[in-house]
Formats: C-alpha cells, structure tokens, sequence
C-alpha cells in the first residue's frame, strides 16, 4: 500500500532530524576540515547521496547545524538567571547544577557546547559578528560574578578571565563526554567551587 503523502513528509523530516543530529556530534569530534561528506555518511549510516537530497553540500549543512547550536534561548535563560533577586552563590549552584545535569543526560548538548567553544577560536566562513551565543554566555556569567564579588561570596580576580575558566572546566567535561567511556565527571557542586570562595580560606586571584 502506498504511504500517503503525510506519512512521506514525516519520513523525510525523521530522516533530516537524525542528519542533523548524528553531523552534530561528528563534527564536533572531528572539527569542520576534518569531516568528509563520505566519512559522515558511514558515520550515520545512509548513502552519501542521501545526504545531498537534504542539503546541497557540506557547507550548507554547517550551517543548518550552526543555526540550532547558536540558540538564543540558551541566552534569554542566562539573563533570566542573572537579573534574579538572589544572591550570586544562589544563581551559581542552580548554574552549576542544570550545566553538569545537561552535559551528563544529553550527548548533543556536549557536542554544542564543544562547537560552540571551537567557533570561538576558529575564523571561518561560519563566524560572524552575528555569533554571539558563547561570548553572551561568558558576559552574564562575569556579571553574576561580579555580583558575587560585591556580596563577598566569589573570588577576587577578574570577571572575565574567572567566566573563561568557568566555561573552560565545562569545555573540557564536554570533550569528555564525547570522547571517552570511562571518566568521572565533575560534581555541580566542585563546578560552583572555581567561582566560589571557600569560607575557612581566603579567596586567591586569577
């Protein structure tokens, strides 16, 4: 029996969901140069036409997935957090806690964070003025930073260079995620330790 014209859209859409999926998480073990249309349609397991039906070449698959990984809601929900009337140690545990939960239950949110933290560095035809979801990122986190500085609950240093280190740890949990079986990952509460001051010690500067 024929499928009806409904079922066949629903298979293509299944069909582009899992190319999307499965080329995020390989080009972020394998960067853009180092990906091969030929090598990710083995990777996926589909005919490397198949491929070519949904987007016209590797470029333009890039930046589909460059399109779902610069996600502005990411964004609109760290400048929730900051503007929170609560103390910065407060916004910094709840940080810590939903980042190490994301990274441990969801393989693509490593891989996003991973291409996210690569495009920084990377000057491509894909970054822009436009790409502004790690730098955002690391802005609300030293204003969180500093309102912990203020309350006598984070470290001394700079704010920036203590957001950069921050998101450095979770960078590297990330490429453990994707790169190893067999690692520990970081407690929420160790991440929150790098921002916040021990109480029996005196905080050091970065």
């Amino acid at each position: 029996m024929p499928k009806s014209p409904e079922r066949c859209q629903e298979i293509r859409q299944e069909m582009r969901s899992k190319i999307l999926h499965e080329s995020m998480l390989y080009f972020a073990k394998n960067g853009f140069s180092g990906t091969k249309i030929s090598d990710l349609s083995q990777y996926i397991g589909i005919a490397q036409g198949t491929i070519y039906v949904y987007f016209q070449s590797k470029e333009d698959l890039f930046q589909e997935i460059f399109s779902i990984v610069n996600n502005h809601q990411d964004i609109n929900d760290m400048k929730c957090l900051t503007y929170l009337p609560i103390s910065a140690k407060q916004k910094i545990l709840q940080l810590s806690h939903s980042l190490m939960q994301r990274l441990e239950q969801d393989e693509s949110y490593a891989a996003k964070i991973t291409l996210n933290t690569q495009m920084m560095f990377e000057k491509n035809d894909f970054r822009s003025r436009d790409t502004t979801y790690q730098s955002e990122l690391y802005k609300y986190v030293a204003k969180i930073i500093k309102q912990g500085q203020k309350e006598k609950t984070v470290v001394t240093g700079s704010a920036m260079k203590l957001a950069d280190y921050y998101w450095g740890v979770i960078y590297l949990y990330a490429l453990k995620k994707l790169f190893t079986t067999k690692y520990e990952m970081i407690s929420a509460n160790d991440l929150a330790r790098i921002l916040l001051k021990d109480e029996t010690k005196k905080g050091s500067e970065i």
